[in-house]
């Protein structure tokens, strides 16, 4: 595969310096997770903010939602350009450009005291997590050894991934107390610590000399753009909208267009090689089915612990800290069994469980209780989740050239991303649906009730509080069962293609890879 990169090498091998090697891989392994920690926790954080920062910077419940979506777009959209860059001029300096960039935008939005300065901060985020993210994967693979140190490494990683939404939403519950702009300020001093130790403790890649492919960037960017906006933008109107649909087919034509360059060009963005292996392909697909999944439960839970449940904000962040838990401990489970069991049956065991607690969330009712009926489920999608990040993030860079090790990290993050967007916009339409039918049903049996006479004034207020909470929660549960269905087909493609062998995870040569 390294025989037909598109990178031709001229530094020093890797080996030639020893002294340089990271002495702490503990250390190294640190930073790289507390990096990618600040990056995923950034997609939540402010999710308990926004109705504070709404009041104090004037945003119109319109353009709310952009303090999100200009986030996801940027990060979205530029990770394969990220990626490449790093894979080109050298992944530790990337990495940081990465960090300095996101912990600058970060100090931006805290400071802000208009909503176009914020919603720039956000976007200029986006840029810094999408240089930071795929290199901080790519440093893995490149500094730990093939096997168990590997393996341990990657559960840590994969554990800020999937622990980093659900921290998010707690940090941001409890910053909000003191200030929305906290959300922001938390980013610079981990950015700060970041920036003093990676030079330290983490080696530099080789640096590769070839041209950066523009075209493929401005096609590719622009269509995942164009693609995560049309899907976001679903999910506030309808899928027969007319930007919708726009921009939809706009994105698609572009990453078609995107990928006749690719074939054709000598130095892809995207060299096609690393879609062509049936392993990282399937990597891919099921990455993007759990990203769906994954956000999609975030966001329902999250408006029904507050809205039905009458959490407060604070406690709604605790009431997802189990699945904190729950993630890391499963990832741990999952590195370890890597050297004994084969990926599909760890991962596929994992889709599973993540498809049953979403049919458990699809069973909740206006009175059910948390500690009874939704903690439970909680902790299922946790062990399920952390089952398949493990193994999919392992497979689905192995095999690539160290050369190549960046664009295929970005790929993996860039299929989350979409798959949350997708994710969230179809299972957002089907909520709003049986939300709609549910309530005109529930409405007609109340109009008849009070045309009947028997209610007074208070108690009509009442009851349309309570079809309301009711629709609501039906809507929400018919998006559950969509939502499980869709990881049963990811199970389903695990078991089916995934058939690469642990031992061949366990002894994949990264040969230039020199440990003190």
């Amino acid at each position: 595969m390294s025989s037909t990169s598109a990178v031709e090498h001229t530094s020093t091998p890797e080996g030639a310096e020893p002294s340089k090697a990271p002495q702490r891989l503990g250390l190294a392994l640190t930073v790289i997770s507390a990096a990618q920690l600040m990056v995923v926790l950034d997609g939540t954080i402010v999710n308990i903010a926004l109705p504070h920062l709404q009041t104090d910077l004037g945003f119109t419940p319109g353009n709310l939602s952009w303090v999100v979506n200009a986030y996801t777009l940027a990060f979205g959209g530029l990770l394969l350009l990220g990626g490449r860059l790093g894979d080109l001029f050298g992944r530790r300096k990337v990495f940081m450009t990465g960090v300095v960039v996101f912990a600058f935008a970060s100090l931006l939005g805290g400071i802000a005291q208009t909503e176009g300065i914020l919603l720039g901060a956000r976007a200029l985020q986006g840029v810094g997590a999408a240089l930071a993210s795929p290199t901080a994967l790519a440093l893995i693979t490149t500094t730990f050894p093939a096997g168990p140190a590997r393996n341990r490494a990657m559960g840590v990683y994969a554990a800020m991934s999937g622990a980093g939404a659900a921290i998010g939403l707690i940090l941001g519950g409890a910053l909000t107390e003191a200030s929305w702009r906290w959300t922001f300020f938390i980013n610079v001093p981990i950015g700060l610590l970041v920036l003093f130790l990676a030079p330290r403790v983490l080696r530099e890649s080789e640096r590769g000399r070839g041209s950066l492919d523009v075209p493929g960037g401005i096609t590719g960017t622009a269509g995942l753009v164009s693609l995560v906006y049309g899907l976001t933008h679903a999910a506030s109107t309808s899928w027969t909208d007319g930007v919708t649909i726009g921009t939809l087919v706009a994105g698609v034509l572009l990453l078609a267009l995107f990928l006749v360059i690719e074939i054709r060009s000598e130095h892809p963005l995207l060299p096609m090689r690393i879609l062509q292996d049936r392993t990282r392909g399937t990597s891919f697909v099921v990455m993007l089915v759990v990203g769906a999944a994954m956000f999609s439960m975030f966001y329902f839970l999250g408006l029904y612990i507050q809205q039905v449940l009458g959490y407060s904000p604070l406690k709604a962040g605790f009431a997802f800290l189990p699945f904190s838990f729950g993630i890391v401990i499963a990832a741990q489970v999952a590195s370890a069994l890597m050297t004994r069991v084969d990926p599909r049956w760890i991962a596929g065991t994992g889709a599973l469980l993540a498809s049953g607690a979403m049919f458990g969330f699809s069973r909740l009712e206006v009175d059910s209780s948390y500690a009874g009926h939704l903690l439970p489920f909680i902790i299922v999608m946790a062990f399920g989740m952390g089952l398949v990040f493990v193994p999919m993030t392992l497979t689905a860079v192995a095999g690539v050239a160290q050369e190549d090790s960046g664009v295929a990290s970005a790929v993996l993050n860039t299929m989350q991303q979409v798959g949350g967007s997708l994710g969230l916009a179809t299972l957002s339409t089907v909520f709003a649906s049986a939300l709609t039918d549910r309530a005109a049903v529930l409405g007609a049996e109340l109009q008849t009730k009070a045309t009947a006479g028997g209610m007074t004034p208070e108690q009509l207020a009442q009851a349309k509080a309570f079809i309301g909470l009711q629709a609501q929660t039906y809507g929400s549960g018919k998006a559950y069962l969509v939502g499980a269905a869709m990881i049963l087909v990811g199970a389903a493609i695990t078991f089916a293609f995934l058939n690469v062998k642990h031992e061949k995870l366990s002894t994949e040569g990264h040969e230039n890879v020199h440990l003190a």
